[in-house]
């Protein structure tokens, strides 16, 4: 007889980890009967059955019926087994219930240990499982802990703790503990003792939760942000799309006085966001992909390949400091875009053919006009 004050204590804590009992009392019997198994080094085939409303642990000890034994400890020969019961036949198993009397501090110790580890587990599963849903979410948190290589963010209600690794910090972005802060949830991994939840400041998914947080329309799926690309803590470009003619997507992103925009640039520390309207002719697309710089021509020059050819003052607008406009309309387009200023003898050649074409059809135009 265990005392009932025992298993009224793992009622207690069963209900503060949201544990089931079931799953408890089979952790709790595992538990006794590796413990016992430890103490014994080995022993019998041994199990364990608890009864919370009897406040009883009973072990069994398990053995198998054989001609010839090989392990006294978990076996029995025939002749052994019909003393205790003639009926006995070769492969019956003989089950013999008893409780230790010297169980012991050692095995005691060992089965809280394996109780604590198991309540761990069960704790952080049911945790992780409240958080499956929350993958590419924002979510705010408070810093608990940084060292050499991550900063520990605690999150939810349960303040189970994110993990956001060197390649998810924002460069020249300073995190301080006991801060308050937004991040994007950009995994949670439930895999054993590798359980883990990745969030990050970085991800262009950032972004577009936080332009859903401001803008109502991306809410309620108005307007769409179809593509995000992101040198985080630079700059980002996001192209939109209105699904309701009557809505402006950019005035809606913008905001009145751009306060809608202004707060997610706060947010991310001053980062530049250039919003450009998505257009599914991708030489239109290019062409407001490389804003803020003027496109003069935007042609095709092969499979997902194009030439934008922009004013000579203009040139270094379109690149960007070191290649990251390019870079970055490139990557929100999905095509590689050589970028030439008009006086270049490619790029001359090519407007020179343009104004000719706009020419020869001013001369028609004009020609049905005088018939």
């Amino acid at each position: 007889m265990v005392n009932k004050e025992f298993f009224a204590a793992l009622t207690d804590l069963v209900r503060e980890k949201g544990i089931s009992e079931e799953a408890f009392i089979e952790t709790l019997q595992n538990a006794l009967a590796s413990a016992y198994k430890k103490q014994y080094d080995g022993g019998a085939e041994v199990s364990v059955s608890l009864d919370a409303e009897k406040g009883t642990i009973e072990f069994k000890a398990t053995r198998y019926v054989v001609e010839e034994v090989v392990d006294k400890d978990k076996e029995i020969s025939l002749e052994d087994a019909q003393e205790l019961d003639p009926t006995h036949q070769v492969g019956d198993a003989i089950v013999k219930v008893f409780v230790p009397k010297d169980f012991g501090r050692i095995a005691a110790q060992t089965a809280k240990q394996v109780i604590l580890q198991k309540l761990h587990e069960a704790e952080r599963d049911n945790t992780f499982s409240e958080f499956s849903d929350k993958e590419g979410e924002l979510m705010e948190g408070v810093i608990r802990k940084i060292d050499e290589r991550n900063v520990y963010v605690e999150l939810g209600d349960k303040k189970i703790e994110g993990v956001m690794p060197p390649q998810d910090r924002v460069m020249g972005e300073r995190y301080v503990v006991g801060e308050r802060i937004k991040v994007f949830v950009k995994r949670v991994k439930n895999s054993g003792r590798n359980s883990q939840i990745v969030v990050s400041r970085a991800a262009a998914g950032l972004v577009k939760k936080l332009f859903e947080e401001q803008v109502p329309e991306i809410a309620q799926g108005i307007v769409e942000i179809k593509e995000i690309a992101r040198e985080a803590g630079h700059r980002t470009k996001m192209a939109i799309f209105s699904n309701d003619a009557r809505v402006d997507a950019v005035g809606a992103c913008v905001g009145n006085r751009g306060a809608r925009v202004n707060a997610v640039v706060e947010e991310l520390g001053g980062e530049k966001i250039d919003i450009i309207l998505w257009n599914e002719d991708p030489l239109a697309f290019i062409y407001k992909a490389l804003s803020p710089a003027t496109v003069l021509s935007v042609t095709s020059k092969g499979e997902r390949s194009a030439m934008a050819i922009v004013p000579d003052d203009k040139l270094s607008l379109a690149i960007g400091r070191d290649g990251q406009n390019a870079r970055l309309a490139a990557r929100l387009t999905g095509w590689k875009i050589d970028v030439k200023s008009a006086s270049s003898p490619e790029a001359a050649e090519i407007l020179a053919a343009m104004e000719s074409e706009e020419e020869f059809e001013e001369v028609e135009e004009e020609s049905v006009e005088q018939e």
